[in-house]
């Protein structure tokens, strides 16, 4: 009947035993990745060496990375609803994402490599400011926290800030 079809689509299921299988599997496996390279790599003294890996890292595991952190649970979660629910258009920033990522491989990367720094904070002290730099900090850490937009915030605060 309808009225049971709508009660099951609205319950939450429990975890089974083959879940707590895979989320066991899966943490095992992430844990242990994180282990064995905490112990093979205890000799990398600095910590500029030991963000970049040593620069000795191939594409693949350094776009995983990237990946990695550029997706949060939340979307990996909500990504599929909101295609079921609003539709397909949703592919239009898989699109913008891959012009975002091409255009980032070929112009900022190569900069930021030849400087040898590690992140843009860093960048935009090099090529400003610490003030700058801290800035950009503080307004990148309001935008995470409270989820607001804060791009035409970053314009005004460099216009009055630029040293």
């Amino acid at each position: 009947s309808a009225s049971s079809m709508e009660d099951k689509s609205h319950t939450v299921g429990i975890f089974q035993v083959g879940d707590y299988v895979v989320f066991a599997f899966l943490f095992v496996v992430s844990s242990g990745i994180g282990v064995f390279f905490a112990i093979k790599e205890r000799k990398k003294a600095s910590s500029k060496e030991f963000l970049v890996g040593g620069r000795q890292m191939s594409c693949g595991p350094v776009a995983l990375s990237l990946t990695a952190s550029f997706m949060s649970a939340v979307t990996v979660i909500g990504a599929p609803s909101d295609v079921y629910r609003y539709g397909a258009s949703y592919v239009i920033f898989g699109v913008a994402y891959t012009f975002v990522v091409f255009f980032t491989a070929e112009l900022f990367l190569p900069v930021f490599y030849r400087s040898g720094i590690t992140s843009t904070y860093e960048y935009l002290e090099l090529r400003f400011c610490k003030l700058v730099r801290f800035a950009a900090t503080f307004i990148y850490i309001i935008q995470t926290v409270s989820g607001i937009e804060c791009s035409n915030t970053y314009c005004l605060v460099f216009d009055q800030l630029l040293c």
